[in-house]
């Protein structure tokens, strides 16, 4: 469980915000907050990166608004910088389409583990021709689930991702049947 209080979602709506979460240092940055609030220094050592490093990204981050400052702690005569996650999810507004969207499949390749004989990497790709509303209702219960990966308890030895998406494609279709003659 969090220890601090975060938004359910948060869109990312302009190109600022979409290359903010598309470099792999900042995506590495807001998982980590999905564990807990944490200082520059500490997202540095978990990351086994310069502290001036990181102290850019969380800038960068903040700036377009994903990340926040949750709480502060005075350490001698400095203040510490306690930063969270502004939403649990972050969802990608419609007027990207143009941008280089394909960022978080690269980035789940990325991350993943294969180990010979698991039964995790798991994935599955579909294709059907269906109403946009059944669709859009099919995105609802992808969040839920989503929700629901992301309430689990934090534990183990492993972290695990979780990618999931409906989205148009250019496949062909067979015509209606009240079409066909």
């Amino acid at each position: 469980m969090l220890d601090y209080d975060i938004d359910d979602t948060v869109v990312a709506s302009t190109n600022e915000q979409l290359k903010a979460v598309a470099d792999d240092t900042r995506m590495d940055v807001l998982n980590l907050l999905m564990e807990r609030a944490a200082t520059v220094s500490q997202l540095a050592d978990a990351l086994g990166k310069p502290k001036g490093t990181v102290g850019y990204h969380t800038k960068v981050l903040e700036d377009v608004g994903m990340i926040r400052v949750v709480r502060t702690n005075k350490v001698r005569a400095m203040t510490e910088k306690y930063y969270g996650r502004v939403g649990r999810t972050i969802v990608f507004a419609a007027a990207l389409n143009n941008a280089d969207t394909h960022w978080f499949v690269d980035d789940a390749l990325r991350s993943m583990v294969v180990i010979e004989g698991a039964p995790l990497p798991m994935f599955t790709s579909r294709v059907a021709r269906v109403p946009l509303e059944h669709a859009v209702a099919f995105t609802d219960r992808i969040m839920e689930l989503a929700d629901q990966f992301l309430a689990m308890p934090r534990s183990g030895d492993t972290v695990y991702g979780f990618l999931a998406g409906v989205y148009p494609t250019d496949n062909p279709a067979f015509p209606d049947d009240s079409d066909v003659g």
